[in-house]
């Protein structure tokens, strides 16, 4: 049991690593959202897939983990949630803090990354914003306005005025 404890805790450890370095990554992405540098947002976008490859990696071997922990302590895995394995380890103080701490560094890293893909959510919303809006101006100012000239049916012709914006004869 106290392998599998460690091999665990050296998971989470592992994935601790890797979520810091998905969040240093979105902290670079900032800058480039508000750069609007979209190849260097496609690079970063790569790198955290990698990473993020890594992380489901290291998920599929703490579940394993957690099975033959299951198998050990004759519990259904879904039971033996960090905290729980927190409390089973009261006889063990040294391996009670380590996971205790780990617990905590896990939490307040996924909690920083969480409030920083946050922020560049906004930032990336706002950016669309903007660009739906440069779109529209542009089309708008490429479009000359209808004149208000009808049929003998009184239906509106929709022609429309010349590129000059005028239409006097000379």
């Amino acid at each position: 049991m106290a392998s599998l404890m460690e091999d665990f805790m050296d998971i989470l450890e592992r994935e601790n690593g890797e979520y810091q370095h998905l969040t240093e990554l979105s902290k670079e992405k900032r800058q480039i959202i508000i750069d609007g540098d979209i190849p260097a947002l496609e690079e970063i976008t790569s790198r955290e897939q990698e990473i993020t490859g890594n992380l489901i990696n290291l998920e599929n071997k703490r579940r394993e983990v957690v099975k033959d922990m299951s198998i050990v302590l004759s519990k259904e895995p879904e039971e033996l949630t960090v905290t729980n394995m927190i409390a089973f380890l009261n006889k063990q103080p040294d391996e009670q803090r380590k996971l205790e701490d780990l617990r905590e560094r896990l939490k307040s890293t996924l909690h920083e990354m969480a409030d920083i893909n946050g922020q560049n959510e906004v930032l990336l919303k706002q950016a669309m914003e903007m660009a739906e809006f440069d779109l529209t101006l542009f089309r708008s100012m490429r479009q000359a306005p209808t004149t208000a000239n009808y049929d003998r049916q009184a239906n509106n012709t929709g022609d429309l005025l010349g590129s000059s914006g005028f239409d006097a004869k000379q």
